[in-house]
């Protein structure tokens, strides 16, 4: 092709683009002219709300609050500080509705919102259609329960902090909420991370992260009152009675301590954190438990001496990986200090997990208080609103897995005596009649004759055992009051 040609090809192109430019532009001129005019003024107010159009509006969930006390008002005043990053971050606008308290007159310690209402009437919210989110912080498992279930019933999502209740009505719970979800698009949730151990997301965790993993044991500092007690009576040499009084001044204590101190506070816990690692429901009664009471600065002596401290945990397990039995209860133990449960002091909760691929898992953290328990609310109402809440209770048992109301460990006894000859060959009399292993044996040196005391250390054996072992140590003419047992964790 010559050069002249090759011209004339390119001549060629430029021409049809320019075709079809042209023919463009007229058709866009027609579609223009086709449209009703627009004035200036007009396109400028479409052209600044057509970009906010684009934006999606955020969801609105109106709450209704029941309980204005510490937890409550710790709950607005946490929502209300984020309500821009919730708005304008989660795509959700939050509105506190109603607010029940006991008395609506009294002076609250937070400000209440704008356009929510301060009530003394818990129908009021569960009545009212336009609230979506009813969260109970009132305590208690009477009223408690009627708004739980009630606002269920009426189609309400449901978050709460009650462990009383959720321990003590678990299959109820459970049932209601699988019944009521039927057929249901807009399923009702429920949410309790504050249920347990206040601040520590471990209800969430085994909602979630060990679904697809199998947990052999649960290991768990779940009462701040108790661990702050122990602590002080550890590290300050306190006694069991000035600790308490501590507590109290503090505010770590009630003004009848006996849920903390008994262990029933912590044994309504573990009942809870047993249904979710190991999908079964046991009634609390039936979890042996023992609280602090009987703890004294020998104990700390001894446990020190061998390594180690005296802390209240909540056990549960099974007697082996893949086991069909499964154990529990609640007891001081001696903790060595190789655990990670030995280090953690004051009002802190502490759960060590043990599982076949994670292995071992130690959630710490605030186990009370105001913001430590609001904000495991907060995380609830939140994934409540974005809909990525789990399945309130994931796990259900094999028909297989029993539960059983006795224990295998490692115990230390600590004996009361009056000294004499012969004491250690009782001793060991007494333990080998009953199956007990010695592995050893502590004392220290005797400043008084007529009334000391010494440590016994034993192989694992059944608890059961170790009850006999001391009913029958305390029948010898020796032995002075009750002999004292813990397990070995």
């Amino acid at each position: 092709m010559s050069d002249s040609s090759h011209g004339r090809v390119l001549h060629s192109h430029v021409v049809a683009n320019f075709l079809v430019g042209l023919l463009q532009c007229n058709a866009a001129f027609l579609v223009d002219v086709a449209r009703p005019a627009v004035p200036v003024q007009q396109r400028a107010a479409r052209a600044a709300v057509e970009p906010r159009m684009l934006a999606s509006t955020p969801k609105m969930v109106k709450l209704g609050l029941v309980g204005g006390g510490t937890v409550g008002g710790g709950i607005v005043e946490i929502l209300s500080g984020k309500k821009a990053f919730v708005t304008d971050s989660l795509g959700v606008d939050i509105q506190f509705s109603k607010i029940v308290v006991r008395d609506p007159s009294k002076p609250r310690d937070f400000a209440v919102p704008d356009g929510c209402e301060v009530v003394g009437d818990v129908d009021s919210v569960i009545n009212d259609p336009e609230i979506d989110l009813v969260v109970e912080v009132m305590g208690g498992t009477t009223l408690a329960k009627d708004v739980v279930v009630k606002s269920l019933k009426a189609g309400k999502s449901v978050v709460t902090a009650n462990k009383a209740l959720i321990a003590q009505d678990l299959p109820e719970l459970e049932s209601l909420i699988a019944e009521i979800n039927v057929g249901r698009e807009d399923e009702v949730q429920f949410g309790f991370e504050a249920a347990v151990c206040g601040g520590i997301p471990i209800i969430h965790a085994l909602q979630n992260d060990f679904l697809g993993d199998d947990v052999v044991q649960l290991s768990g500092i779940i009462n701040g009152c108790t661990n702050f007690m122990l602590s002080n009576m550890n590290l300050k040499g306190l006694s069991y009675a000035e600790s308490l009084a501590e507590a109290s001044e503090l505010g770590y204590a009630e003004a009848d301590p006996t849920l903390d101190v008994g262990g029933f506070d912590a044994r309504s816990k573990l009942r809870i954190m047993m249904k979710l690692a190991f999908g079964i429901n046991v009634d609390e009664d039936e979890i042996p438990c023992r609280g602090i009471t009987d703890v004294t600065a020998t104990d700390f002596e001894y446990a020190s001496t061998i390594g180690g401290t005296v802390k209240l945990l909540g056990i549960a397990k099974l007697d082996a990986p893949g086991s069909d039995r499964i154990s529990a209860f609640v007891a001081p133990c001696f903790v060595p200090s190789t655990s990670t449960l030995a280090g953690i002091n004051g009002a802190t909760n502490a759960v060590q997990i043990e599982s076949s691929s994670l292995q071992e898992s130690t959630f710490v953290g605030q186990g009370a208080g105001r913001f430590p328990t609001a904000n495991s609310c907060v995380s609830d109402i939140l994934a409540i609103c974005q809909g990525i809440t789990s399945q309130p209770f994931p796990k259900t048992a094999p028909d297989s897995l029993k539960f059983v109301n006795s224990f295998t460990s490692g115990f230390y006894v600590r004996i009361r005596f009056r000294d004499g000859t012969g004491i250690i060959q009782s001793v060991g009399e007494v333990m080998a009649n009953n199956g007990v292993s010695i592995f050893s044996i502590l004392q220290n040196p005797i400043e008084d004759k007529k009334d000391s005391q010494f440590v016994v250390m034993t192989d694992p054996c059944d608890v059961s055992k170790i009850k006999k072992v001391c009913v029958e140590l305390e029948a010898q003419d020796w032995c002075l009051g009750d002999t004292f047992y813990m397990p070995v964790l």
